[in-house]
């Protein structure tokens, strides 16, 4: 009798053993794929953010000191009467250069900006635009009303320098570009409440590790 509960309690070991082992079993790309599943990573953007706020704000104290800025504008100017009637662009490289050496713009921007002054160059040779007086506003848009680095005529404050203070504010960000813009930051009760409402757009990229300006609000295409 003992014998025979013995082999009962076995068989019924067996069977339990057989039902557990019959479950399907992940395969190997199964569970390489599971392990792949991971939660979104998240991407602390306050360094890189820090980085550009101190690029911007570099830049436009670079060009309100206008020490190495290039003439944006190299005209081709008849010595007789002073008139403007198309764009040296033999200087064009010279301009190149000067950008380059400040480490502040990718190659798309210093692209994008030929491309400005070669389009504004081919409507004035096809007489889109017509040659005006070099005391005269030019009649397009890109750099003559306003200063393109920051889209103005003058700054909210003198002192401290305002442009050493403005914010920068994130639109899209990741580890390699940005859409990012900027407004006039620390300002004062008394300044006028338009201040406030001013933004100017830009874009980063990064080249060699570091954060340039691959696009500036005032140096859009469509002014050309």
């Amino acid at each position: 009798m003992t014998c025979l509960r013995f082999v009962f309690a076995a068989l019924i070991v067996c069977l339990l053993g057989c039902k557990e082992n019959s479950k399907p079993k992940a395969t190997e790309t199964q569970v390489n794929a599971i392990l792949k599943v991971k939660a979104p990573a998240t991407t602390d953007t306050t360094k890189d953010k820090q980085q550009i706020q101190t690029l911007i704000r570099n830049l436009l104290l670079w060009a309100e000191d206008h020490k190495g800025v290039p003439d944006l504008l190299p005209f081709m100017i008849n010595r007789q009467d002073s008139i403007v009637t198309s764009f040296d662009l033999s200087k064009l490289n010279g301009v190149d250069d000067s950008l380059k050496t400040t480490g502040f713009f990718s190659k798309e921007f210093i692209n994008n900006y030929n491309e400005i002054i070669q389009v504004l160059d081919k409507k004035m040779k096809d007489k889109q635009i017509a040659p005006f007086s070099t005391g005269e506003i030019p009649p397009f848009g890109f750099d003559t009303d306003a200063d393109p680095w920051c889209d103005c005529q003058e700054v909210p404050y003198d002192s401290p320098n305002a442009y050493s203070l403005v914010d920068v504010h994130i639109i899209e960000l990741n580890n390699q570009s940005g859409k990012m813009y900027w407004t006039w930051g620390s300002l004062p009760n008394v300044v006028s409440p338009d201040w406030r409402t001013v933004t100017y757009k830009f874009n980063v990229t990064k080249e060699d590790g570091k954060w340039k300006i691959s696009y500036l609000q005032g140096f859009d295409i469509k002014r050309a």
